[in-house]
């Protein structure tokens, strides 16, 4: 491949992409992300990849890339990086990992064919593009693709057997393989290149301060939040340990400012949880999260679950022991609507002698009243609302796009 009348190697061509980009004023605030991890070219990679750190080039394939072709590519990866798609879309990835890989890769893209019209850099075949994706997110892609996986024909691209198949592969378990040092040393690495981003595009005026300051915002993978608030909630008491539990919970494990063991055991007693059932919360979000809630079940192992609906009263109560949770997702029945007053449930359960272990609330946030007195851990699962802030328990801020 000859660039500017010199034959370059691989790697140099890799490194002159690179530095292209970075020079490129509409790209000056993603210099910072350019320069996390490690570069490398490798035999034995098709196309390319990214773990969310480091990218692995394939040889021959950027060989037989043109030069805008080849910035796309570095492009595409580090886009990857930015959004942090192989953790935020980690659970899309255990659900379905072409899927996973095509949705992220069509959000990416749009976006970097709009910012290229003039032909810097240029979408190598492969590269999945659709206009119907305009303005989603990897979720609400994922959700559509889905669906017309399901239903057989429709616009999704085939898997593993014809049809396009995106211009790179992701690296989701080596992602996953991450010490909690690597994952917390990478977290502020792509925050604070963030915040550099967005303070020089501010400064040259680029208008890519406001989608930086977008990324600020926390990301949560709320699934696994949920998952660590029930295993951590709901330890039995078998046996005790004092390994240290997630910070974010450690409210749970002290008492008077002493750090208290943690019980151990297969088993538990009970969990509630509680469903808001106001006209704002659909069939839809429910159903996801009470599956979701079946799969924390089915790693704490409780020994009974209480379902209750709910909105300016409890008007369900399902109860469900051990040997019935198989059937939970598929059994259960939302019913009620109206308001939402969640200080109903409390009343309820003294009433009714209900002393779960931990109680779970989904809900969008928009309550008549308070956020009633809880005998129990609370985890609030909060749909489309930031400006939810319960004064107890534990708060997830969802939105319906992850859902």
């Amino acid at each position: 491949m000859l660039t500017l009348g010199k034959e370059l190697t691989v790697e140099q061509r890799l490194s002159k992409a690179v530095v292209d980009i970075m020079a490129k004023e509409k790209y000056v605030a993603l210099a910072g992300i350019l320069m996390i991890g490690d570069r490398l070219v490798k035999d034995d990679v098709p196309t390319a990849c990214t773990n969310g750190r480091d990218e692995m080039y394939g040889r021959e394939f950027v060989d037989g890339l043109n030069d805008p072709e080849l910035r796309y590519l570095v492009l595409h990866e580090n886009y990857h990086k930015l959004y942090k798609h192989l953790v935020t879309w980690f659970h899309l990835w255990l659900e379905d990992p072409d899927l996973a890989n095509k949705s992220a890769d069509y959000v990416i893209n749009i976006k970097i064919s709009d910012d290229n019209r003039d032909g810097f850099a240029v979408a190598p075949k492969l590269a999945l593009l659709d206009e119907r994706f305009r303005g989603m997110d990897t979720a609400q892609v994922f959700n559509i693709l889905k669906k017309e996986k399901k239903g057989g024909g429709g616009k999704c691209p085939p898997p593993n057997g014809g049809g396009p198949q995106g211009l790179d592969d992701h690296d989701w378990k080596g992602a996953k393989e991450f010490t909690d040092d690597e994952k917390r040393e990478l977290d502020r690495d792509v925050d604070e290149a963030i915040r550099q981003g967005a303070l020089i595009a501010g400064k040259l005026g680029t208008g890519t301060d406001r989608e930086f300051q977008e990324l600020l915002k926390p990301q949560v993978d709320w699934h696994e939040v949920m998952r660590e608030f029930i295993t951590a909630t709901c330890a039995g008491n078998d046996f005790s340990t004092y390994r240290r539990p997630n910070r974010r919970f450690i409210e749970i494990f002290t008492r008077d400012g002493i750090f208290m063991p943690s019980g151990i055991s297969e088993s538990v007693e009970g969990v509630v949880v509680g469903g808001d059932m106001s006209g704002s919360i659909g069939q839809r979000e429910q159903s996801v999260i009470i599956t979701e809630a079946k799969a924390c079940f089915d790693t704490v192992k409780p020994d009974w679950v209480r379902m209750l609906y709910w909105g300016t009263e409890v008007v369900g109560d399902e109860k469900y022991t051990q040997d019935q949770l198989d059937d939970f997702a598929k059994t259960t029945k939302p019913r009620g609507g109206g308001g939402t007053d969640v200080e109903c449930i409390p009343p309820y359960l003294t009433e009714k002698n209900i002393q779960p272990q931990a109680t779970i609330i989904i809900t969008d946030g928009d309550l008549y009243g308070g956020w009633g007195n809880w005998n129990c851990p609370v985890l609030w699962v909060v749909i489309d609302n930031e400006d939810a802030k319960p004064d107890v328990g534990t708060v997830i801020h969802v939105s319906s796009s992850e859902l």
